[in-house]
């Protein structure tokens, strides 16, 4: 299914100006969905405007564990052990993309499903009774306009002290 649609789609994510990109243990996929995946990604990748990431064969717990080895392994290679927030965050799937802002959950789930566990530390979360399918435009703007009323307070008490 998902070779079906990076074939079919491809030429409307390049006319719409949107680069692709991967996060999870695609390692683990097949040989043949990673060769189509790794062609998407080279194809979109001159794109400017948006980006599409697709989260595939991921789980939250085992990019911790993936970011943790690695940064163990580096500590082997030179000897020394530095660990702090912005270590964990290098070596993270989505170290190149920013955390989200927004976190929209559907289906009202009130639960992050071991989804960007770290990423979503300060994301405001805007949860609906719509299920992904249905999702629409109009959701998306309820959620948009709900989040700018919110005041951030990333872990702080902000003015409600």
């Amino acid at each position: 299914l998902l070779r079906e649609y990076l074939k079919k789609e491809i030429n409307e994510l390049n006319e719409q100006n949107i680069s692709l990109g991967v996060i999870g243990r695609i390692g683990e996929l097949s040989a043949p969905v990673r060769s189509d995946l790794e062609r998407a990604i080279q194809q979109t990748q001159q794109n400017t405007g948006l980006r599409l990431t697709l989260a595939l064969n991921y789980g939250s717990r085992a990019e911790l564990v993936d970011a943790v080895r690695a940064l163990v392994a580096r500590a082997r290679s030179n000897g020394a052990l530095e660990i702090d927030e912005s270590a964990v965050s290098r070596q993270l799937y989505t170290a190149a993309i920013p955390d989200p802002d927004l976190l929209i959950r559907t289906s009202v789930e009130m639960r992050l499903s071991n989804f960007l566990l770290w990423q979503a530390a300060y994301s405001e979360i805007w949860v609906t009774d719509t299920l992904w399918p249905d999702f629409t435009q109009i959701h998306l703007f309820q959620a948009v306009l709900d989040f700018q009323k919110r005041e951030r307070r990333y872990g702080g008490l902000g003015a409600r002290c």
